[in-house]
C-alpha cells in the first residue's frame, strides 16, 4: 500500500491510495497479492500498468491479480435518455507510430458484423493455412471480450517477457507454425474482461507496439464482432493491408456485415471480401446437402456491395472437433471439407491481395 501510495493519480494529483482508487488489497503466503483498481471513465490504461509494475517490482512479490471495477454510470437526462454514458467522441484516437510492424508485410483483419457467425475459426484457419504455405504468420487475437484463439490452437501458458525495464516486449507464443497473442494469456480461465472503449484500445496498441512479432509475411488480426473501439484503433493505429469479413447465409448476419463493410469503407480501408460460413450441411447417410442457414446470403451480398466474394466454408464436424483439439481444421484434418474450402479461401484471399488497391 506505501508503494502503491507513492502513485500519482494524473488527473487529481493525489496518490492511488488516498483517492481510493486502490481497494481491497490482500496478499497470500505465496507473495500472490489481489486488489481492486477503480479505473475513471478519462483515466488512461498506463495508469493500471504504473500500478501493476509498482507493485511487481517489490521484493517478495511472486504474482499480481487486479480486478478492474468499473463506476457506475451516472443516471441524469431526461425521461427515455437511457442514462449516462461515453459522449461521441469520448475515446481517444490512437496516434499512428511511424515504423510499427516495420518487419510485417501484410496485415489482414478478420471482422464480422455479429458474433457466432465463425469469425476466428476463419481467422485462425487462415493463419494456420498461410504458415503451412510456407509464410511467416503472425495472429492477433484482437477479441477482448471473447478472447478464443488460446483454445483454438491448444495453448494455454503465459507468455514470457524480455528487455530491461521500462523497455520490455512480450515474446509471442508460437503453435502449428503461428506466432499468437492474446488476452486470453494474460487472463485466468473464467475472469471476465470487464473494461470500456479506453483500455480495449490501449491493450490492442499494446499488443501491436509491445510483443516482439518479428520479421512476418503475414499478420491477421481477430477482431471483435461489430463496428466499435477495437475497428476504429486498428485503422488508425496501423494501415491495413483489407479486411476479411465473415458471415452465414441469412439475412440476420448479412444485414450486420453490410454495416461492418460500409464502416471499412468510411475509413478508407479496403475489403477483401466475403467468406460465407455454415454454407450447407453434407448429410453423411443421405449424401444430400443440407442448407441449415439458408444458402447464397454471403454471394448475393458480395454481389449487392461490389466486394468479391471468396468463398464457402461448409457445416462440418471437423471444424467443431478441431476447435475443442487445439489444432485448426487445415491441421487437424486438411482433407475434409472444411478444410479444402478454407484452403480456397486463403487462395482467393492472396490473390486479392496480390491485386493493386
Amino acid at each position: 500500500m506505501a508503494a502503491l501510495a507513492a502513485v500519482k493519480h494524473p488527473g487529481s494529483g493525489r496518490d492511488l491510495v488516498a483517492a481510493g482508487v486502490v481497494q481491497n488489497l490482500e496478499v497470500d503466503d505465496s507473495g500472490s497479492v489481489r486488489f481492486q483498481f477503480q479505473l475513471g471513465a478519462e483515466d488512461s490504461s498506463d495508469l493500471l500498468k504504473e500500478a501493476r509494475s509498482t507493485v511487481e517490482g517489490l521484493e517478495g512479490v511472486s504474482d499480481v491479480k487486479i480486478n478492474v471495477q468499473l463506476p457506475q454510470m451516472a443516471s441524469g437526462g431526461g425521461a427515455g435518455s437511457g442514462g449516462g454514458g461515453p459522449k461521441p467522441g469520448s475515446v481517444p484516437a490512437p496516434t499512428p507510430k511511424p515504423g510499427l510492424l516495420s518487419g510485417v508485410s501484410r496485415v489482414i483483419a478478420v471482422s464480422s458484423g455479429k458474433g457466432g457467425v465463425g469469425k476466428s475459426m476463419v481467422a485462425a484457419n487462415l493463419a494456420a493455412a498461410f504458415a503451412r504455405a510456407g509464410h511467416r504468420v503472425g495472429l492477433v487475437d484482437a477479441d477482448i471480450y471473447g478472447p478464443n484463439i488460446p483454445l483454438m490452437f491448444g495453448v494455454s501458458r503465459r507468455p514470457s517477457v524480455t528487455g530491461a525495464k521500462g523497455q520490455e516486449m512480450i515474446e509471442p507464443i508460437e503453435a502449428h507454425g503461428v506466432r499468437l497473442m492474446s488476452l486470453g494469456f494474460l487472463l485466468e480461465e473464467d475472469q471476465p474482461a470487464i473494461m470500456r472503449g479506453p483500455l480495449i484500445s490501449g491493450i490492442l496498441k499494446q499488443f501491436l507496439e509491445q510483443v516482439d512479432w518479428g520479421d512476418l509475411d503475414t499478420m491477421i488480426v481477430d477482431m471483435p464482432p461489430g463496428t466499435g473501439d477495437a475497428q476504429l484503433s486498428l485503422v488508425q493505429t496501423i494501415d491495413l493491408d483489407g479486411a476479411v469479413m465473415v458471415t452465414t447465409p441469412q439475412q440476420v448476419a448479412t444485414g450486420d456485415v453490410r454495416r461492418g463493410i460500409k464502416m471499412f469503407e468510411r475509413v478508407n480501408t479496403r475489403v477483401l471480401g466475403i467468406v460465407e460460413n455454415m454454407s450447407g450441411f453434407a448429410c453423411p447417410s443421405c449424401d444430400e446437402i443440407h442448407d441449415v442457414f439458408g444458402r447464397g446470403g454471403g454471394e448475393a451480398l458480395a454481389v449487392e456491395m461490389e466486394v468479391p466474394f471468396l468463398g464457402r466454408v461448409p457445416l462440418d464436424a471437423a471444424v467443431a472437433q478441431a476447435g475443442d483439439s487445439g489444432a485448426p481444421t487445415v491441421v487437424s484434418d486438411p482433407e475434409s471439407a472444411a478444410a479444402k474450402a478454407l484452403r480456397d479461401v486463403m487462395g482467393a484471399v492472396e490473390g486479392r491481395l496480390a491485386v493493386p488497391a
